[in-house]
């Protein structure tokens, strides 16, 4: 299996919504943007499926390394990992930095280090290394003109993550994790061991409407930085965007039941609204 194939099949098997905004690229934009997904998941698994949180630093660790090989490679000291050899590949065509891949890690790692969040600004930080560095990352890929749209990539990424919570709620609380700022749970009188034990109280329908509006401010705010002339290049964002926000209104019209399930759209439904899109780009 060649290293893009393992990305490939990384992609498809996550069955994540992001793989069929990836279906209307160009071949070469295709490898890299998938490249870059099965690295996120690759970490992200690390942290989900390891127990010991000491095995999960070592593994962390070792993906900095793999990353440092990506960047610094020579004949005798090259990446090892499927992922990272794709990603070799991909930096010779395209402007990604190490730095922002190792802020990707830290996201993960914070993982490791909280299972709750005292405020936004808290959560907003987690946001922006595992997906707001990623919206920008993935920009880069798509390609850009305007720097402006590097803001319209980082909002968007901050909107996908706000997304994710709301919509693993339940899914988080089984781990023991709480990805809701804690202010807000006490503003709407909903404490830890509500989230906890699924109580989908009037409180929590309230404050999961809010952080679904907060999600659409994001989403605003990235839509009104993007610079018209590189809308084109960035519509595999926009097809993300609108799968995405399809879910926000499939959770917000079935009144926020996230707790004991976990609102998706069928595969065909989301390449109906990719095809839209792209036809409308």
């Amino acid at each position: 299996m060649t290293p893009d194939q393992y990305c490939q099949n990384k992609a498809i098997q996550s069955g994540s919504s992001f793989y069929y905004s990836f279906l209307y690229l160009p071949t070469e934009k295709r490898r890299a943007i998938t490249a870059l997904y099965a690295f996120c998941r690759e970490v992200d698994d690390v942290v989900d499926e390891c127990t010991d949180t000491s095995v999960a630093r070592i593994k962390l660790a070792w993906w900095r390394q793999e990353i440092s090989s990506v960047f610094n490679a020579t004949q005798e000291h090259r990446p090892a990992h499927p992922v990272a050899k794709a990603l070799l590949a991909t930096i010779k065509e395209i402007d990604l930095t190490a730095e922002q891949l190792y802020k990707v890690i830290d996201g993960m790692e914070m993982d490791l280090d909280y299972n709750r969040y005292t405020d936004f600004n808290t959560l907003k930080l987690y946001c922006h290394h595992v997906a707001g560095v990623v919206g920008e990352l993935s920009a880069k890929i798509f390609g850009y003109r305007n720097d402006k749209t590097l803001i319209y990539a980082h909002n968007l990424g901050l909107a996908f993550q706000l997304t994710n919570i709301i919509r693993d709620i339940g899914e988080d609380a089984r781990r023991g994790r709480i990805y809701l700022p804690q202010d807000e749970l006490v503003r709407f009188g909903v404490s830890d061991d509500d989230i906890l034990n699924s109580c989908e109280t009037n409180g929590f329908r309230q404050l999961m409407e809010f952080q679904i509006e907060r999600a659409e401010e994001y989403y605003d705010k990235a839509f009104a930085a993007l610079p018209a002339e590189d809308r084109k290049n960035q519509l595999p964002g926009l097809i993300m965007a609108a799968i995405y926000r399809t879910l926000l209104e499939e959770i917000k019209n079935g009144g926020c039941q996230v707790m004991r399930q976990r609102v998706s759209l069928t595969p065909i439904r989301k390449l109906w609204i990719g095809w839209k899109t792209w036809v409308r780009g």
